[in-house]
């Protein structure tokens, strides 16, 4: 008889094991995760909601504010939709001032006109890339019957003012291609590649494109076998000249880095000015900006005609690579322009205050939301769990949420946009288990030590598969 109740209490506890709740599952992995040895001197936070009706499921620490990484973006893509519209485009013109002669000189100059595009240029989109936009201008010109031009290519950043990046992003990060400011005039998403050559000296080979205006000095140190890309580029804005340091592995695969452009507008108006010349359509002056123009105290030019605008693809598509691929600078224009549409100055700082007064206004507590950046790149920027939780779970009920779900990428088998910068790692979205259920998960780690720490979160949240 005994024995026989020894083997139902057996079989009742395993079967009690395999009865628990995804939550008291959840309970357990979050607990024992916080006994790892890489979590002892971590803050570790987390909120998971039930997706269909909001309720919170399971949270800690979930309204300590923690550095975000790029899982601001979630917050920065879903204020640009309520902000700016599911239609919203930028639009990039191009004009002249002066008048065209008979024989079809130009005395005057070429504007390009920014209008905060992040995608003019980028490879991303069909009608976006260099060569499409080069083309349409260069035809555009032709068409106004312009042969010559005495006068100059100007590039106008004048929309968005001189302050490129955020205050708090790092002097590390400013030079490199995940560090590009941004600019009323954005030009190929703002960035360029450095090629590279390991060896017993790191060769910087060329820039691509060519770009006879920088000088790029290297100070590369030879790293060993195994120990991959570590170059950064100290490059700060709107400066000519550049530094590679760090170190470079002898058996490293890649061919290079890419590098933040330290002039957009600059960059855009060179490349104009060297298609023309191509095309047979020489030019008198270099090329220039209204930033240099204004800073020589020289006169502005007036446009007096247009002759041609560039329309950027609609923001489901700018969201879409901005979560997918977590692309920075989209992040960073698109904050610019919630101020620049709210009606005040276009600042990283005045477009953090815009979206933030948006959520206050739908019921967040705003010391919930101590946002200093679009993308998250800024260590400042603290948001909790549970804010974060909240907004992705609002914006399920708007009709461009197809279009902000389609953006997130596949990490674990969920639907999560994720973050990283030094110590810090997160990822938040939502998943469907197989039984139906729902969730929105925020999950995030600050000041935690080694590497792999990914693996371990999702061993954490595969308490709810």
């Amino acid at each position: 008889m005994l024995k026989k109740s020894i083997v139902f209490l057996f079989v009742l506890s395993h079967s009690f094991s395999f009865a628990q709740s995804p939550v008291q599952k959840l309970t357990q992995s979050f607990n024992n995760f916080l006994e790892d040895r890489q979590t002892k001197y971590a803050v570790t936070s987390i909120c998971v909601l039930d997706a269909k009706t909001g309720k919170q499921l399971y949270a800690r620490n979930e309204n300590i504010g923690l550095a975000t990484a790029s899982t601001l973006k979630t917050i920065t893509a879903a204020s640009a939709f309520y902000i700016l519209g599911k239609d919203f485009q930028y639009q990039t013109s191009i004009g002249y001032s002066g008048s065209i002669s008979a024989d079809g000189t130009l005395k005057g100059d070429l504007v390009i006109i920014g209008g905060g595009d992040p995608t003019l240029g980028s490879w991303r989109y069909a009608h976006s890339k260099e060569s499409f936009v080069l083309n349409q201008w260069v035809a555009a010109i032709k068409a106004a019957g312009i042969k010559k031009i005495e006068g100059k290519v100007v590039g106008d950043d004048r929309l968005w003012g001189t302050q490129t990046t955020p205050d708090g992003w790092l002097w590390q990060d400013l030079g490199n291609y995940y560090g590009a400011g941004s600019s009323a005039l954005s030009w190929r998403e703002n960035q360029f590649d450095i090629k590279l050559r390991p060896g017993n000296t790191v060769s910087a080979i060329k820039t691509v494109p060519e770009m006879p205006y920088l000088t790029i000095m290297n100070e590369l140190k030879q790293g060993n076998a195994g120990s991959g890309d570590h170059a950064y580029v100290y490059l700060p804005p709107f400066s000519t000249t550049g530094y590679i340091r760090g170190t470079w592995a002898t058996d490293i695969q890649k061919q290079g880095i890419a590098a933040a452009l330290p002039d957009p507008a600059y960059e855009a108006a060179f490349r104009l000015q060297d298609t023309l010349a191509k095309a047979g359509i020489q030019i008198s002056e270099a090329p220039v900006t209204t930033r240099q123009l204004a800073a020589a105290q020289l006169p502005l030019p007036q446009v007096q005609q247009k002759l041609s605008t560039v329309t950027s693809p609609a923001l489901p598509e700018i969201v879409y690579w901005l979560n997918k691929k977590s692309i920075n600078l989209y992040a960073e224009h698109l904050l610019r322009t919630i101020a620049w549409k709210s009606g005040v100055a276009p600042t990283a700082s005045n477009g953090a205050a815009a979206e933030v007064k948006y959520w206050t206004a739908k019921g967040f507590d705003k010391n919930a939301l101590n946002i200093i950046d679009g993308s998250g790149l800024s260590p400042a920027t603290r948001v909790t769990t549970s804010a974060m939780a909240n907004i992705l779970f609002q914006v399920q009920q708007e009709d461009w949420f197809p279009d902000f779900y389609k953006s997130l990428p596949e990490n674990n088998g969920m639907k999560l946009k994720s973050g990283t910068i030094n110590d810090v790692s997160a990822f938040a979205g939502y998943y469907t288990a197989e039984n139906g259920s729902k969730y929105v998960i925020v999950i995030n780690i600050n000041n935690y030590s080694g590497s792999g720490i990914n693996s371990k979160l999702f061993r954490v949240l595969d308490a709810l598969k």
